[in-house]
């Protein structure tokens, strides 16, 4: 038994070694997922620094018209551009994408009615960008609202309130960092092995290690252990630039949360040891790892949340191996879960585990 953990280790050391010589490697699992960091956290890091680029047409000549504009205009989320006069000008900007909007206050605007003054502004949008015409009307609404209660004391009976439902204080960048972490497990569990052991078939350094002693068992379990280290590194890496770039914040247990990472770099790393492994050659291994990658990449929370999706489609992708180790990482991250809490989620971890490296093992080919 000590002789086969011995060699177990021993192959554990090689593959790390020639791992971390390897460049381009080491670009696709610490260098590109940091990439996508940056660019998701350049994205989400400080979402709450929302503005929209507008144009003020005041065609009213009423004092109420002019302090309604001046008070447009000192609003913190409307940058106004100054040099827009008239609606034509603004809508040829609009088309050119160089305007969100335009703001227009009608000739009747602020002429008194029932005691005080009234009137509707007109907000010209492209059609082609619904979001930001809901989001902009919501805006210039929210601040009328403000106006209208200055004007006319009214106290609805109706109101609604939001609470909380965490004690946590999480931002949006904390949900994204989850997914990024999935990314990277993807790059290392996946398109690793898929790349390195076809191309090692090809030199006939497996059909070598075949005439030796060594199993399929030791080779593949001496390689997920050289995986665990170089995906250890990669999280550890993204997790100091979360913290020190964009601040992430960690309410979970670390000890819990390195616990599950590696369980979901055992679980990635066994679809791809079943790809590479099975695979002849580069051309066998390529399509078939796009297969087995693109649908958790998109499907598991990676990029963006999975209730955007069709329900029928959130629930299938629950089921697929990526989705519970994001939500595992996710509810550790946020603190609402300790690692011995994270039940369906390891359960269905432990489920893809048994699965994919029984594959695994059974269709190992050495050449």
């Amino acid at each position: 038994m000590q002789k086969q953990w011995l060699t177990i280790w021993t192959i554990a050391k090689i593959t790390a070694k020639a791992y971390f010589r390897n460049r381009t490697a080491l670009y696709f699992t610490i260098a590109f997922p940091l990439i996508f960091l940056f660019v998701f956290g350049a994205l989400f890091g400080k979402s709450t620094n929302v503005s929209f680029k507008v144009g003020i047409i005041n065609e009213s000549n009423t004092t109420f018209s002019r302090t309604i504009a001046k008070g447009l205009e000192s609003n913190s989320i409307l940058k106004v551009d100054s040099s827009v006069s008239s609606l034509s000008g603004a809508e040829t900007k609009i088309s050119n994408n160089q305007l969100d909007a335009a703001i227009v206050l009608p000739p009747d605007f602020g002429q008194i009615a029932n005691g005080h003054p009234a009137g509707t502004a007109d907000v010209y949008y492209d059609p082609s960008d619904q979001s930001t015409a809901q989001a902009l009307s919501s805006v210039i609404s929210s601040i009328f609202a403000g106006i209208n209660n200055r004007l006319v004391a009214y106290n609805p009976p109706l109101k609604v309130a939001t609470r909380s439902s965490s004690t946590t204080i999480t931002t949006p960048f904390d949900y994204v960092f989850s997914g990024m972490l999935g990314f990277a497990i993807i790059g290392i569990g996946i398109f690793g092995p898929t790349n390195s052991f076809p191309e090692m078939k090809k030199q006939g350094v497996l059909r070598r290690m075949r005439t030796t002693p060594v199993t399929a068992a030791q080779y593949i379990i001496g390689n997920v252990l050289a995986y665990i280290s170089v995906g250890i590194i990669s999280v550890v890496i993204l997790f100091i630039v979360s913290k020190l770039v964009f601040h992430l914040n960690m309410y979970g247990n670390y000890l819990g949360f390195a616990a599950f990472t590696i369980i979901g770099i055992v679980t990635i790393f066994g679809f791809g040891m079943a790809v590479g492994g099975w695979a002849k050659n580069e051309q066998q291994a390529a399509p078939l790892s796009n297969i087995v990658a693109f649908p958790m990449m998109f499907l598991s929370g990676t990029f963006f949340p999975a209730y955007l999706m069709p329900v029928w489609l959130q629930k299938a992708s629950s089921f697929l191996p990526l989705t519970p180790i994001i939500n595992g990482l996710r509810y550790i991250v946020s603190g609402d879960k300790g690692f011995f809490q994270l039940g369906p989620e390891l359960l269905l971890t432990g489920a893809w585990i048994i699965v994919i490296y029984f594959v695994a093992f059974r269709f190992f080919r050495w050449e």
